[in-house]
């Protein structure tokens, strides 16, 4: 039987390639994202321990807290005297390295614009990790080195002036020195350093008196631990000491920490691919049982059992499982390359080293593609054991029994509740995001299952309606099209899932972005008084103080607000890690807050002991207007604040509590704004006062932008279009694999047709019309799957919607978007039935007439 499989599956090469083509696109998605992800982490760790050549030992303040900005708190330089005493320092010296903008001589931004650049010190002798390939080290506070990497992207030469702007106003300097990291197989990806001599470092990042951290290297002789053991002697609490390979180490978990969400997000698309795959395969292996009536029952006839019959059907599954794994292996490296420019594409470029293929990647991705083949295959392997010997007379495909109709719609109820159940539950329920997650994502695998056995019922309306134009248009080869889609709906209906899949998540995304975009649109409409505001470029990051000192000056300016935001973490009540903010007394001035107790008295007398929290923050946490809040800071501060009024705030702009300036400055260390409110004089153009404050900020501060209300929205929805156009080319394998199993299962049709093709064309059906029958056929039953598709992403969205109704979520409906998405099904079908249509018209007549 195992020879019998390799014949078989031998003489079916096209159908195998086919079929092998669904499994390797799944599996290549999956080898391409641990292959991308490990080569990312492997030149992140390959980067830090670049940086620590050298250094023996890295003292950094305790990041008690984590922010979202990835700040970390500062040290003070007087601790360095006492590192430089400790026996067996070699050499010790403090160092900056602190994020900041890069522009080149024409005010363009250096590097990509969400890489992040940074000012760094250069540090003495072994303690510098860059290397100098051409020119030299800065000298005085007009001179700057640049890495050779963004250099070469910008066209930047030495000689050349560059800007660098973060907490002090912008500074143009000299570029004297090229620099790399270690032998520069690494990329830094659209990251750049920029070195300065520490005092300018120092004053342009507001660090004057302060360190990032200071690095110590050992005496010969000395070991790191050692050394780590007598620094830790002399330094207070408040600060970590590490050896440079546990430094290095660190920063390479945090990256992976980090990132970890990227690589799910990776297998959670390359998971959508396997399961359209899946459905192709299982379609293929029925329709090729089904066909194959005749020589199982000759086999049967001839004496073999059921067991070998099964043999033959699963070795031939398993053949092509072996052939995809192995294929989608080697694709994954082109997947890797692909997925890396498509994330430069929209900005987020990537550190990159050679290609890392792990053993972990290979096991992966031989179980996953020879596993989802096999699953795949399986029902239709089983149903070939029943083939009677005596349906080697008839040729005749054994009728399903109505028990087995009613135990699959049964089973599809079943599974559509529970389903529904485990996305209910992941919705409302309490654990941690993780597992909420995934009890989504199990329960929107159980819905689909269900639809999609109880989908052949659904066929025969969804078809009359879907080739009713089609009919009207092209009247008998409309109806014929039409008909030949009804005719076997379970066919249709597998064949119509595998699109389902893939534009249920198209639709869900199409209409939870809208939402996402209104919603936006809504906050900022209702909260934003003032008519203009100022934030950095890239939309996440704090912008200097001094762009509000600067609005504040104009004439035409009637009031200047500005936010500053940090996270702490709850020492009291349910815990948790909220957003704290800090507003000026006069932010009501240009900003609208829903006062639910307190009022705007509240925050005009708000003192550097008190806190104004959110209402459902408060909820949580069992906290009333006279309770004491108790907070822990990113500096280890612990603030005890008396609650003295509440707000709501549906576009979570100003998080879970308010303090004043000089709360946030004191116990949050934090001295730079989130955002500018700038409220236009009356009688003053807004318009002209914009264009005034744009040139000196662009001037003085150019990380950062000035922005009217509509300007802001088209900022907001620019960053998600960005993500969507990424979503929607992820998805697009997906598709691409749906697109395939339409075209088999027409070109498998053709082949069991060939008889009824001649008879067609017998009676008078020109070549044309066969060509246009079959398209047809495609495009009812890629509407079949859209239609289906969409009603499932938009009960998605319509679910996931409901909890977070309570922060202001507005859902949206984009039905000019959703009618584009069906309109890109019936192409879709079309594109997909090309080969198949060409292959129907050139049947030769009286062949296809003889055909059995």
């Amino acid at each position: 039987m195992t020879r019998l499989g390799v014949k078989s599956l031998w003489a079916r090469k096209v159908r195998a390639l086919t079929t092998a083509l669904a499994v390797v696109i799944g599996v290549a998605f999956v080898a391409g994202t641990y292959i991308l992800t490990d080569t990312t982490f492997a030149a992140f760790d390959e980067i830090f321990d670049e940086s620590r050549v050298g250094t023996s030992v890295v003292i950094t303040a305790q990041d008690v807290v984590e922010q979202e900005t990835g700040e970390t708190p500062t040290i003070s330089a007087s601790l360095l005297p006492k590192v430089k005493q400790v026996r067996g320092v070699r050499l010790a010296a403090g160092g900056i390295s602190t994020p900041g903008g890069f522009f080149d001589p024409e005010g363009d931004p250096i590097g990509s614009k969400f890489a992040p650049k940074f000012i760094a010190s250069i540090e003495p002798g072994v303690l510098q990790s860059l290397q100098y390939v051409d020119g030299d080290a800065p000298r005085n506070r007009g001179e700057v080195s640049l890495d050779q990497a963004a250099a070469d992207d910008a066209g930047i030469a030495i000689g050349d002036r560059i800007e660098l702007a973060s907490v002090e106003r912008a500074k143009a300097y000299r570029v004297v020195g090229l620099t790399r990291l270690g032998d520069g197989s690494a990329s830094f990806g659209g990251a750049s350093i920029a070195e300065l001599t520490l005092p300018e470092a120092q004053r342009i990042t507001g660090k004057v008196g302060r360190f990032d951290q200071i690095s110590a290297a050992a005496e010969p002789g000395v070991s790191e631990n050692a050394l780590k053991q007598r620094i830790e002697q002399v330094t207070p609490a408040s600060v970590r000491v590490e050896t440079g390979v546990e430094n290095a180490d660190r920063g390479s978990e945090e990256i992976r920490d980090e990132l970890g969400f990227l690589r799910t997000a990776l297998l959670v698309f390359a998971f959508v691919a396997l399961f359209v795959g899946a459905f192709l395969i299982f379609n293929t292996f029925s329709i090729t049982v089904a066909q194959r009536i005749t020589e199982f029952g000759m086999l049967r006839t001839l004496g073999a059992s059921r067991g070998q019959i099964l043999t033959s059907v699963v070795i031939e599954a398993l053949l092509i499982g072996v052939l995809g794994a192995l294929l989608g292996l080697l694709c994954g490296f082109a997947i890797a390359k692909g997925l890396n420019a498509l994330f430069v594409a929209v900005g987020i470029d990537l550190p990159t080293t050679s290609l890392v293929l792990k053993d972990r990647t290979v096991a992966a991705s031989l179980l996953i593609g020879i596993g989802v083949t096999l699953v795949s295959s399986l029902v239709p392997a089983l149903r070939s054991t029943h083939v009677p010997p005596i349906a080697a007379m008839q040729a005749l495909e054994p009728p399903r029994s109505r028990r087995r109709a009613v135990a699959y719609a049964a089973l599809a109820f079943l599974l559509g509740v529970a389903g529904l159940a485990l996305v209910l539950a992941g919705l409302f329920g309490g654990g941690d995001s993780g597992a909420r997650a995934s009890l989504m994502g199990a329960g929107a695998v159980a819905v689909i299952l269900g639809v999609s056995l109880f989908s052949p019922r659904l066929v025969r309306p969804l078809a009359s309606l879907a080739g009713l134009p089609l009919e009207r248009l092209r009247k008998l080869t409309g109806r014929l099209a039409r008909e030949n889609t009804q005719r076997n709906p379970a066919r249709t209906a597998v064949t119509a899932a595998a699109l389902m899949i893939g534009l249920a998540v198209v639709a869900f995304v199409t209409v939870f972005a809208a939402g996402i975009k209104g919603s936006i649109a809504s906050a900022i409409d209702e909260n934003f008084q003032g008519e203009l505001v100022i934030q950095n470029s890239d939309g996440f990051s704090p912008i200097s103080p001094g762009a509000a000192a600067v609005a504040r000056k104009l004439p035409d300016v009637e009031a200047v607000s500005t936010l500053r935001a940090a996270q702490a973490k709850l020492l009291e009540g349910g815990g948790g890690s909220p957003k704290v903010s800090a507003l000026e007394r006069d932010a009501a001035n240009v900003l609208t807050i829903d006062w639910t107790q307190g009022g705007p008295a509240a925050l005009r007398g708000l003192t550097n002991d008190e806190v104004i929290l959110n209402e459902s923050f408060a909820e949580k946490n069992d906290l009333r207007v006279g309770d004491t809040v108790r907070f822990l800071t990113q500096i280890g501060a612990r603030p005890r604040l008396s609650v003295v009024g509440e707000f709501e705030d549906q576009a979570g702009l100003l998080g879970s509590a308010i303090v004043t300036h000089a709360t946030m400055a004191r116990d949050f260390d934090q001295r730079e704004d989130w955002l500018d409110f700038v409220k236009v004089a009356p009688g003053a153009e807004a318009e002209a006062v914009q264009a005034q404050l744009t040139g000196i900020v662009e001037r003085d501060f150019p990380n950062a932008e000035v922005m009217n209300q509509q300007e802001l929205k088209e900022s907001q929805e620019g960053q998600i279009n960005n993500l969507l156009n990424l979503i929607y080319a992820l998805l697009a394998l997906a598709v691409i694999v749906s697109l395939f199993g339409i075209a088999n299962t027409l070109a498998l049709s053709i082949h069991e047709r060939t008889r009824e093709l001649g008879m067609l064309r017998a009676i008078g059906m020109s070549r044309r019309q066969v060509r246009t029958m079959i398209r047809y056929e495609a495009v009812i039953t890629a509407l079949i799957g859209a239609v289906l598709g969409m009603v499932l992403g938009v009960i998605f969205a319509a679910l996931i919607a409901q909890p977070l109704e309570e922060e202001g979520f507005t859902l949206s409906y984009p039905v000019g978007t959703l009618i584009l998405l069906l309109v890109f099904a019936a192409l879709a079908g079309v594109v997909a039935a090309i080969g198949p249509a060409r292959r129907a018209s050139r049947l030769n007549v009286l062949e296809s007439l003889q055909y059995e």
